[in-house]
């Protein structure tokens, strides 16, 4: 049963403070009618005995205590999700949009299906252990950190940095290693039309695009929308994965303006703030949407995550990437001082994990040599960084043999293996190939990581 408000109270930028005298609920959605004015939407984003706090979605001009009245619909925020997605672009409310106009396409979802967007846990006991691979096509994600379905695998990366590149890269190129089928959801909140012009161009060269749905939130797009948004992505995932049988690989970029966003709000709200002025509920906020992951047993589609952050000031223990390393499996790093190098992309391995690889790459998956030769890389990557060090005290000339060797690998490592030109697209055995090739540069009393087996059948002739 809906109720009906014809009195405002207080409005403060999106807020409408209203008296309440009703049993209301948080997340509720309320219709807003205004004089001469379009019907906009809200949501109840605080209550307490006395005031029912709710936030516009669309702006609040020509909105006044006077003129408007707002309906309790009684229900959460519901999305209409259909195949006739795929390839399609939409706002944060599930809309079809043109990104060149940023305005609402006349053309509705035609579908019975309807999804709250706060979705249902998923009982940890229904959890079936990850094992299958995800090909990305980049060879420091795929050799040293692969990506697993149903795992949440963050990128960190700082301003300025090619993290938007990388995140088309993936969703250009990623693919399963099965005959299964396929899906990406691109979620960009709070980015800017430039940069959603380009992912959408990106998508349409990689000539993929019948499998990627898009979902865009605007830098200059009301606040609420930057929260619902990844809500809105995910809950298209669920439907996909577990109800069509699909993998889902689900990109969010950038989880930093969604923070900002819940600073913002909660700040709004009047809310005592925490670390750096986020509020305390960053974390579970953070794990509502990481959480929405993963594979269940005795269903066949799997969700899998790959939040992309800009870290500030390139903080990683900043409250973002430090929250978000406390709920994910991994996480991939992006350096400035490899990016300076005018290496792409630009990540720095040795801060780099994918807690799930272990157990999950191999002869069945990847292929037999994997876990070694990516053990091998780190290790000598890390020993010739060390070499490096070692120059500025005692000069080059000082070095001996194998130390010469492991400053050549290093190069060779950070050019030919992390380096890979935008539009490449390397399959597993290119980027092993790649690495046996660079390996090829120590002498193999220095491989103490590989089985012996594996040198005599890849160890370049």
């Amino acid at each position: 049963m809906s109720v009906s408000y014809k009195n405002i109270k207080k409005l403060i930028g999106p807020l409408l403070f209203i008296e309440n005298n009703h049993e209301a609920k948080y997340g509720e959605i309320v219709e807003i009618k205004t004089i001469n004015q379009p019907n906009r939407l809200g949501q109840v984003v605080k209550l307490s005995e006395d005031i029912i706090v709710v936030e516009v979605f669309e702006d609040t001009k020509g909105m006044s205590s006077d003129n408007s009245e707002v309906r309790f619909t009684g229900s959460p925020f519901k999305v209409k999700i259909s195949k006739d997605m795929l390839g399609g672009v939409f706002n944060s409310l599930g809309k079809p949009i043109d990104i060149y106009t940023k305005k609402v396409l006349n053309s509705d979802i035609l579908t019975d299906v309807e999804k709250d967007i706060n979705g249902s846990p998923i009982n940890p006991f229904a959890r079936q252990y990850p094992s299958q691979v995800i090909q990305t096509g980049i060879s420091t994600i795929d050799g040293l950190f692969t990506l697993i379905r149903g795992q949440k695998l963050p990128i960190f990366s700082g301003q300025g940095l090619t993290h938007n590149k990388l995140a088309a890269q993936i969703v250009s190129q990623a693919k399963v290693l099965t005959e299964e089928p396929f899906l990406v959801i691109f979620c960009g909140i709070g980015i800017i039309q430039d940069e959603a012009i380009f992912f959408m161009d990106q998508f349409q060269k990689s000539g993929n695009i019948q499998n990627i749905i898009s979902f865009i939130n605007f830098a200059d797009d009301p606040v609420l929308e930057r929260l619902i948004i990844p809500k809105v992505a995910l809950t298209t995932a669920e439907y996909f994965a577990f109800e069509k049988e699909m993998h889902v690989l689900v990109i969010l970029i950038d989880m930093s303006n969604y923070a900002e966003a819940l600073r913002e709000l909660s700040s709004a709200k009047e809310e005592i703030p925490s670390r750096k002025g986020y509020p305390g509920y960053l974390y579970s906020n953070f794990a509502s949407i990481y959480e929405r992951t993963g594979v269940i047993k005795e269903k066949k589609g799997s969700i899998t995550q790959i939040p992309i952050l800009t870290m500030p000031n390139d903080d990683l223990s900043h409250p973002i990437p430090d929250t978000t390393g406390y709920i994910t499996e991994g996480q991939l790093v992006l350096n400035r001082n490899i990016h300076k190098k005018g290496i792409y992309p630009p990540f720095d391995v040795l801060a780099s994990i994918s807690r799930l690889m272990k157990d999950s790459i191999g002869k069945n998956t990847t292929r037999e040599d994997h876990s070694d030769i990516s053990s091998q890389l780190l290790a000598s990557y890390s020993n010739a960084l060390e070499t490096r060090d070692l120059i500025s005290v005692v000069g080059e000339d000082s070095l001996n043999l194998d130390q010469k060797a492991l400053l050549k690998f290093g190069e060779g490592f950070e050019n030919k293996f992390i380096n890979q030109d935008f539009t490449e697209n390397r399959d597993f055995n290119n980027t092993f190939s790649i690495g046996w090739n660079i390996l090829a540069n120590l002498p193999k009393n220095q491989l103490i990581r590989i089985h012996q087996e594996y040198i005599n059948k890849y160890y370049p002739k």
